[in-house]
């Protein structure tokens, strides 16, 4: 009598498609990952007794053709502009100033209005139109 047990045959897994899936995977995450926004950070942050915030809202300061010159849509004689800038800047100290000055105009009464900022130690940024 033969006692022999029956061979069986082992059970195999082919784990070549599974090294393809996994590395899929981790294309995915990888690839997921980098377009995830890094600079998201929760905090809490302390609090304070200031109830309001600061306006950051530019100042626009137009000039005309005809050398009239505005403070936000309001006429103003030359003179008046740096005792008015002086006020804006005592409410809003780091204040940034926008020029609308007419292209038609000499260089130096863009020259004059820049130095009023100058003295008064303001951000004055000119406005320009997109070239066509």
């Amino acid at each position: 009598m033969n006692i022999r047990g029956r061979k069986r045959e082992g059970a195999e897994l082919s784990v070549e498609s599974l090294n393809d899936i996994m590395f899929f995977l981790l294309l995915f995450f990888l690839i997921v990952s980098t377009l995830a926004n890094p600079n998201i950070i929760k905090l809490m942050l302390p609090s304070s007794k200031q109830s309001e915030q600061t306006s950051k809202k530019p100042i626009n300061l137009s000039v005309t053709n005809d050398l009239k010159y505005y403070i936000e849509k309001e006429p103003i004689a030359y003179e008046e502009i740096e005792p008015r800038l002086r006020k804006y800047v005592a409410n809003v100290p780091d204040l940034t100033v926008v020029i609308r000055i007419d292209n038609r105009l000499e260089v130096q009464q863009l020259v004059n209005v820049l130095q009023i900022g100058v003295s008064l130690k303001v951000k004055m940024v000119l406005a320009t139109e997109r070239s066509k």
